[in-house]
């Protein structure tokens, strides 16, 4: 419905993970400024973060908004969404009821999702291979994709890192207070299902209450101390917008997994609570590292000095492991959410 109200045309499908997840991609193939047979048009691919959905693409105005200037810019634009958010909640076996549907992380949206959603778009659009941008978490499943995946790094002719996060060992900040928690905590906290669905409360109550100049300043604060940026890059005007598609959910066992990655310091694959479990996942009694090193995908990174989730310290770690870095760019003054 964004796409359309601001006049581009838009395009749903569903793609079926390995695993059994349906997850839904969103496609605008072509602009308004540069209309015609998307055959021809190079195909990019946009992965939102944690807790995001394909909106955050398409939420600003469209001289504002990286969905709608690329593909006004020519290329034939997709949008990921990952399991477990709100567009991608169905299932082959189990129901959002289960906690069987939400036994998932990082890790599987890196092994399934991306994989299967990569696949569709280059069989359905007869291309070899895509321009991919990954912002947050978008980049973190990207990473371990390309690092693990050579055929499917193959298909990517460049990878766009916006505010990429990995190992999280100097991340700071009210948002990563919650990670340092035990685990036991957490769950007991959170318990086993989903984390922060998006829910009529914000649509409906919180969202329209922040569009009143009374309690703006309070909105703002709250939201962007959460997520982290500067109020110099953000159209302050439209903070309802934003928080009423703020949290498009994801599972709990993906917040323990960002927990594990914060106490530990380390990029590695999902702990899951005892030798013989990881075992039993990785033929190996402690999980796995993910070597970035191994990723062979040309790389552009953008980097932002006042990010307290991808800090410039961690953010300098991770370039220095890029084989193929070929341009990067640190904006001193953007936080995290500055980079949508």
């Amino acid at each position: 419905e964004l796409i359309t109200y601001k006049g581009y045309p838009s395009e749903e499908y569903e793609v079926m993970t390995e695993d059994g997840y349906t997850i839904t991609l969103n496609r605008i193939p072509y602009g308004i400024q540069n209309q015609g047979s998307p055959a021809s048009r190079p195909v990019v691919f946009l992965q939102h973060g944690l807790l995001g959905d394909a909106r955050n693409w398409v939420t600003n105005l469209p001289n504002n908004s990286l969905g709608f200037l690329l593909a006004d810019a020519g290329f034939d634009v997709w949008m990921g969404n990952s399991r477990g958010n709100r567009w991608s909640r169905k299932h082959q076996k189990y129901s959002i009821d289960q906690d069987e549907f939400w036994a998932f992380s990082f890790d599987e949206m890196a092994k399934f999702d991306l994989p299967a959603a990569i696949n569709f778009i280059l069989e359905k659009t007869g291309q070899e291979n895509l321009y991919y941008i990954g912002y947050s978490q978008g980049t973190t499943i990207a990473f371990i994709a390309f690092s693990t995946m050579p055929e499917l790094a193959q298909k990517i002719k460049l990878y766009f890192a916006l505010a990429p996060v990995t190992a999280i060992k100097y991340a700071k900040g009210p948002a990563t207070k919650l990670l340092y928690l035990p685990e036991k905590m957490l769950r007991g906290m959170l318990g086993n299902r989903e984390f922060l669905p998006q829910t009529e409360c914000l649509t409906k109550i919180i969202a329209p209450v922040c569009s009143q100049r009374a309690f703006a300043r309070l909105c703002r604060s709250v939201f962007f101390n959460l997520g982290g940026c500067n109020l110099k890059n953000i159209d302050v005007n439209r903070i309802n917008v934003y928080i009423a598609q703020t949290s498009a959910g994801t599972s709990v066992q993906n917040i323990v997994h960002w927990s594990q990655e914060a106490r530990s310091g380390k990029f590695q694959a999902y702990d899951w609570g005892g030798s013989k479990k990881n075992m039993e996942k990785y033929q190996q009694t402690i999980p796995p590292l993910y070597n970035i090193e191994e990723m062979t995908v040309p790389t552009a990174v953008w980097t932002g000095g006042q990010d307290l989730l991808a800090d410039p310290k961690d953010a300098a770690i991770l370039l220095s492991k890029i084989k193929k870095l070929t341009y990067h760019k640190k904006i001193p003054d953007w936080a995290h959410l500055d980079f949508i």
